[in-house]
């Protein structure tokens, strides 16, 4: 048996009716907006999902007890184009803070016509993890990405001028 587990990413593509501008708005600053309650690590209900428009802040979540439980970093902060998220998030959904073991979400929107955008997706190096097939396993399922990426479009849609 091999030492290291075979690449395990996730790759999506998807279109999106709103305008490049718009879509990385929603999908980053509006990340609240869409990011379901249900989806959170932290012992109490999740209050807010954050990810802080800047290369370096933290992307977390806000539990309605006023606690914190960090998901990540931001990597990569291109408006409107890319945005690049570590993931220290385990198979088991636990904060993993050691960076080696981190995988990462990037997410690349690209113009494909007059108010529309392609959102191209790739959660990469989930090999890194503790618990890696699981990790892979639930982001790409239609709990995981699929789901997660169909309500962030529709969210995109909904709220477009």
């Amino acid at each position: 048996m091999p030492d290291t587990l075979p690449a395990l990413t996730v790759r999506k593509s998807l279109t999106v009716e709103a305008s490049i501008a718009h879509s990385f708005h929603v999908f980053t600053t509006g990340f609240d907006s869409w990011w379901p309650r249900a989806h959170h690590i932290g012992k109490a209900d999740l209050l807010a999902a954050v990810i802080e428009p800047k290369a370096g802040g933290p992307w977390y979540e806000k539990g309605v007890d006023g606690s914190e439980c960090e998901w990540g970093k931001v990597l990569v902060y291109e408006p409107p184009s890319r945005v690049v998220l570590s993931w220290h998030l385990n198979g088991g959904w636990q904060y993993d803070p050691e960076p080696s073991r981190a995988s990462e979400v990037d997410v690349r929107f690209i113009p494909d016509g007059p108010g529309r955008t392609k959102v191209e997706f790739e959660h990469r190096h989930i090999e890194r993890a503790v618990g890696a097939e699981q990790l892979r396993a639930g982001v790409d399922s239609e709990g995981g990405w699929n789901g997660l990426l169909q309500m962030f479009a529709a969210k995109a849609k909904e709220t477009a001028a």
